[in-house]
Formats: structure tokens, C-alpha cells, sequence
């Protein structure tokens, strides 16, 4: 049942990310039980609303029960409600660090729901900005904390703090990777190809140009999926990105970058994963390469939910606790070290490092 659970669940997002008639039926022959674990796991992977849209392409015949119907609807509305106070805050950020003379560069969130066909049904999580250069990030900080909100900062130098119930984070580099060899180059990279400005809730933002924003949504993943886990909502994310942004982009030079920041052997099962289990057509791709099977990254979805948050064993008044955070961490890194050390070698040695270094929380999800 579980298994059956999970493949409507990635049917019901097909047709919803696409906008399209379901590819299979026979999954929906669930009965309530089965139907309501088919919420709780979209519910787990933040893709609730996502999938409900799919839901609209199902016959009336297959549709869930009228009082799930009802519940799913409700957490829809608060979804919606969650992103337009979102942009409200956004907004406002952005014009008060734009008053100053700062020009913050919006990463992920909802720069990346642009690219969905109904962007207020992706669920929104933090507003993430990075600031290039120390002196841009010290100017951003003072503005905060001139407005008396208190402030955290984090071992991997990201600044985190609550702005009218949202969570903010400041980010000290655009492309997160461990190497320090491959920080200079993804340096030169972000020199290469810059930021474009996009209008967004009422303001105009800068956003990291196509070439950079699938490089960040990519190594996103990977950053998680070698660490706590990843979830279903960043994966749509990059399906979406990849369909929007491939005619701005020439395959050979996005090949050649990632093979350069260590995602040769990576990014094919990556890509696998986005056609075979979310419906990317192959033509999005950022280049062809794709693994005969995406089941090891499908492994690591099922096991932990969004960002491992609901992996076997957590506790939430565990999460709680600092040392409990690292302690989780370090035992989902050694978990998932077999899968890491076979697609990302360089950079899972490079994460081993900052671990033992003690930079556990810069694992810990963002």
C-alpha cells in the first residue's frame, strides 16, 4: 500500500507540475486509507499544494473522499495565505536594503515559484539573500539590526533572523560548495554570468542569472541529499527551472561547468530523476546525460521528507537541541556516506572535513 501511496502521489504531481491528464490511473484505486496517505506524504514533501492541482485532472470517479477533499482544500487556502504574506515581507525587505544602496540577490524561494504555472501553490519556506562581498554583508546586517530584530549568526557565516514572522537568511556565498578549491571557481563563474533583475511582489530583485540559478538549485540538492535528506518540493523546483530556463542556455558550457564542480557523476542520476520520476521532457534537460535509474536519490526522498524532517526516529523536541541537530546530522551524513562517496566524492570528502571542523549546523537545512 505504501508503495502504491507514494506512486499516486508522483502521478498526481506529473500532471500538476505539467498541467496535464495523468499518465496512469490504476493507482487511484486507493480507498480512504490509502487516500490519506497520500496526503500525509504530500504533506511530508511540501508539495501539497502541488499536488492538489493535480488532483484536478483526475475523472470524478477517482477523486479522494469529500471530507479529505475538504481538508486538502483548507491547506491549500493556507498555503496561498503563506506565500502572498511572503511577498508582502519580501517586498518590504527588499525595498528597505535597495533604500540603503544594496542590491540583495534572492535565492531559490520565490524567485524559483516564478517558474511554476500557479506559483502562489508552492509552499514557501525561508526568504534566503546573499550579498556579494564582506561589506555589503555588514551594511545588510547593521539595517537589521537597527530595526531591533536579534539576530543569529551560523557557523558557515549565513545570518539568520525572524522579520514579521518569516524566517530571513543572509548568505555569504552564492553557490554552496565545500571545496575551497571549487568556492574560487564557482567565484569566477558568478563574475562570468552576474544576476538579472526580475520583477517580483511589487519590487524589482536581482536573481542569479539561468546558467548560476540551475548551478544553485543543483547543488542545493546535492548539499542535502548527502546530508539530512531532500524532499520533493526542491526537486520540482529544479523541474521547473530546467523547463523554463533551457533555451537560455548552451548544454556544452552547462555541462562542462559541472563536470569542473564535481557533479559529472551526480548530475545524470539527478537528471534521471526528473524525467523518470517527476515528467521533465528530455528536452529541458540541461544536458543529456541521465543514470539507467533514479532509485538511489528516490531512496533518500521516501526516507526523510523535506529536508529529513520526518526520517525514522526524530523528534521534534530533539530538533530542538543544538547537540541533538549535530548529533542527527552527523548519523544521516554516515548513513548516506556510501551514496555520497559514489556520486560526489570530492565534495563529500571536502563536507567530512567541515563536519570534523565542527560545522554540523551548516547541514542542518535552510
Amino acid at each position: 500500500m505504501q508503495n502504491k501511496e507514494r506512486y499516486a502521489l508522483l502521478v498526481l504531481l506529473r500532471a500538476g507540475l505539467w498541467e496535464k491528464q495523468p499518465d496512469e490511473l490504476s493507482c487511484f484505486s486507493l480507498g480512504n486509507e490509502g487516500w490519506d496517505g497520500v496526503f500525509r506524504l504530500a504533506r511530508q514533501q511540501t508539495v501539497t499544494g502541488l499536488a492538489f492541482q493535480g488532483l484536478q485532472y483526475l475523472p470524478s470517479g477517482l477523486l479522494p473522499p469529500e471530507p479529505l477533499l475538504m481538508r486538502w482544500a483548507a491547506a491549500v487556502e493556507m498555503i496561498e495565505r503563506s506565500n502572498r504574506k511572503m511577498e508582502q515581507v519580501l517586498a518590504g525587505l527588499v525595498a528597505m536594503f535597495q533604500a540603503e544602496g544594496l542590491n540583495p540577490v534572492l535565492q531559490k524561494g520565490q524567485g524559483v515559484a516564478r517558474f511554476y504555472e500557479h506559483p502562489l501553490l508552492r509552499e514557501c519556506g525561508d526568504i534566503d539573500f546573499y550579498f556579494n562581498g564582506q561589506t555589503a554583508r555588514d551594511k545588510a546586517l547593521s539595517c537589521v539590526q537597527q530595526a531591533r530584530v536579534r539576530t543569529t549568526q551560523m557557523p558557515d557565516h549565513s545570518v539568520c533572523y525572524q522579520w514579521k514572522g518569516v524566517c530571513v537568511e543572509h548568505h555569504s556565498c552564492l553557490l554552496d560548495l565545500s571545496s575551497p578549491f571549487l568556492q574560487r571557481m564557482a567565484r569566477r563563474m558568478e563574475e562570468t554570468w552576474g544576476y538579472v533583475r526580475c520583477p517580483l511582489s511589487g519590487v524589482e530583485v536581482s536573481v542569479p542569472a539561468p546558467f548560476l540559478n540551475l548551478l544553485l538549485l543543483d547543488l542545493h540538492i546535492l548539499k542535502h541529499a548527502l546530508g539530512r535528506g531532500i524532499g520533493l518540493r526542491q526537486l520540482c523546483d529544479m523541474a521547473r527551472a530546467c523547463h523554463c530556463l533551457h533555451d537560455e542556455l548552451s548544454a556544452d558550457e552547462m555541462k562542462t561547468a559541472c563536470v569542473r564542480l564535481g557533479l559529472g557523476r551526480w548530475n545524470p542520476l539527478l537528471h534521471a530523476f526528473l524525467v523518470d520520476c517527476l515528467g521533465l521532457p528530455t528536452g529541458s534537460l540541461p544536458y543529456p546525460e541521465r543514470a539507467a535509474s533514479a532509485a538511489p536519490l528516490l531512496d533518500i526522498v521516501w526516507r526523510g521528507g523535506n529536508f529529513g524532517q520526518h526520517l525514522a526516529g526524530r523528534r521534534e523536541r530533539d530538533a530542538r537541541s543544538t547537540w541533538m541537530r549535530k548529533w542527527q546530522t552527523c548519523q544521516s551524513f554516515l548513513h548516506n556516506v556510501g551514496f555520497s562517496c559514489r556520486y560526489a566524492p570530492k565534495e563529500t570528502f571536502w563536507m567530512m572535513a567541515r563536519l570534523s571542523g565542527g560545522q554540523l549546523l551548516s547541514f542542518t537545512g535552510c
